[in-house]
């Protein structure tokens, strides 16, 4: 039989690859963003994204861009591609740090 300890680990282990995983296609978008769409590069605060100085208000603009959608009116494929991955990855890891999150109270 499999342990509680050992479901929470393999848990915990996924959960923080899906996490570098959406942090590395994050940081490409916004590579990606620099050339494809300027104005929103700007606005993000593209250069100062990762950061210890980054402005949060600015890093919750995208989160809102990504949320809304707005990416399906541009006119890049590999912009709005990379900005679907970067939303599904930002789901994904959501829902694993809620499964984790439950699954480490409940043992």
């Amino acid at each position: 039989m499999i342990s509680g300890d050992t479901i929470l680990l393999a848990l915990m282990v996924v959960t923080g690859i899906n996490i570098v995983r959406y942090l590395t296609a994050l940081r490409s978008l916004i590579y990606i963003m620099r050339e494809a769409h300027p104005l929103l590069y700007q606005q993000v605060d593209g250069g100062g994204f990762f950061t210890t100085h980054a402005n949060v208000t600015k890093q919750v603009r995208l989160y809102h861009y990504l949320k809304s959608k707005e990416y399906h009116h541009h006119h890049d494929p590999i912009f709005t591609g990379k900005c679907s991955r970067v939303r599904e990855l930002f789901v994904l890891c959501c829902a694993l740090l809620i499964l984790t999150s439950l699954v480490a109270f409940l043992l």
